[in-house]
């Protein structure tokens, strides 16, 4: 006969291993939102932070777009930078785009193989498209103003999942899925117009591959 104190231990071994394998099971990951991003963002230090805060996995985006060169946070040639910026949210001044629309943009470096890449994450209270970033739009792809216009008109008007490339095939953006209310947009950009190592369809798939790990 099977002593008590063993049924019990038993019964709560069973237990814990349940209890263990729901937790496995479920995502600790917090769905991305205008609340969350915004909270983000105003927990990145005035100068930068050395991590990202944000979950993307480089490593496993590269390999879902099909790269295979080294990856890693931070830009090829460490210059001292930050990796991650901010701007929006508690710092948002009278006037600034995240101000008038509410909203905040994180801004991560990576690089693949040789190249740097930038991600940046924004949300706002009203559609912008990524019309906060345009200047870097027009820095990485070198586009004069009508097509600079037209880029970030496309992404405001965009399904959630739908993946816009510029000319130039170095700069791409989806808008993303937010958890209530608000707009959403991820950008990535590698190297300079004319000048990177990645095709243009690398960089669409890189862009979904990471936009996948955000929202």
């Amino acid at each position: 006969m099977r002593h008590p104190r063993h049924r019990f231990a038993i019964a709560a071994a069973l237990t814990a291993a349940a209890l263990v394998t729901g937790c496995q099971g479920e995502s600790s990951t917090e769905s991305l939102s205008l609340k969350s991003l915004t909270e983000t963002a105003d927990g990145v230090p005035d100068d930068g932070a050395s991590t990202c805060p944000l979950p993307y996995d480089m490593a496993e985006a590269a390999k879902t777009a099909g790269l295979e060169p080294e990856t890693g946070p931070g830009p090829v040639q460490d210059g001292g930078e930050p990796i991650a910026t901010a701007e929006g949210g508690k710092r948002a001044a009278a006037g600034d785009p995240l101000a008038e629309n509410p909203g905040a943009l994180v801004s991560c470096t990576f690089h693949v193989g040789e190249e740097d890449v930038q991600v940046h994450t924004l949300a706002t209270r009203g559609p912008s498209g990524i019309a906060p970033l345009a200047p870097v739009v027009s820095s990485l792809a070198a586009v004069d103003n009508n097509d600079l216009v037209s880029y970030v008109d496309k992404v405001a008007q965009a399904e959630v999942g739908e993946v816009f490339i510029t000319d130039s095939g170095n700069v791409a953006s989806v808008r993303l899925k937010l958890d209530g209310e608000g707009h959403a947009a991820l950008l990535v950009g590698t190297g300079q117009a004319g000048h990177t190592s990645l095709a243009s369809e690398q960089v669409g798939d890189l862009t979904s591959a990471l936009a996948d790990q955000v929202q």
